[in-house]
């Protein structure tokens, strides 16, 4: 395939699962959104390495965008189905760490081969939990 045709295809399936997480998160009861994420996938595929690429670049350009307005656990969500619907093993963390008198939150994907999928801040973090399974 083409890097145009790649692009456009990444793009809209990130747009699709990035809406879709939204709603989940909102509608959809925390039990139940996570014991999804924790499910391994039907496959896997372990030649994929250019697929996580791509797959990281989607999300963070869309959700880069001032119209979706899209926070890191819609992100992660998204990234996770997205790896696992191409039977790329993934772990969704989430976690938190102080800021003065505040607490911050964050999520994101970790892949096997110690990459990371919106986790550039994810350092200064503290896991709390983890849903899925990494090799």
């Amino acid at each position: 395939m083409k890097t145009k045709t790649m692009r456009r295809v990444y793009l809209r399936e990130a747009a699709v699962m990035l809406v879709l997480a939204r709603l989940a998160v909102r509608f959809v009861p925390q039990s139940r959104l996570f014991a999804w994420a924790d499910r391994p996938p039907r496959r896997i595929c372990r030649f994929a390495s250019d697929e996580a690429e791509w797959i990281s670049w989607a999300i963070e350009y869309l959700a880069a965008q001032s119209w979706l307005n899209a926070l890191s656990l819609p992100r992660a969500l998204a990234a996770h189905a997205m790896l696992r619907r191409r039977g790329i093993v993934s772990r969704l963390c989430l976690g938190v760490a102080r800021e003065g008198r505040q607490v911050a939150t964050h999520a994101w994907v970790e892949i096997g081969n110690g990459k990371l999928l919106g986790g550039a801040e994810a350092g200064r973090f503290t896991r709390l939990a983890a849903f899925g399974r990494t090799p």
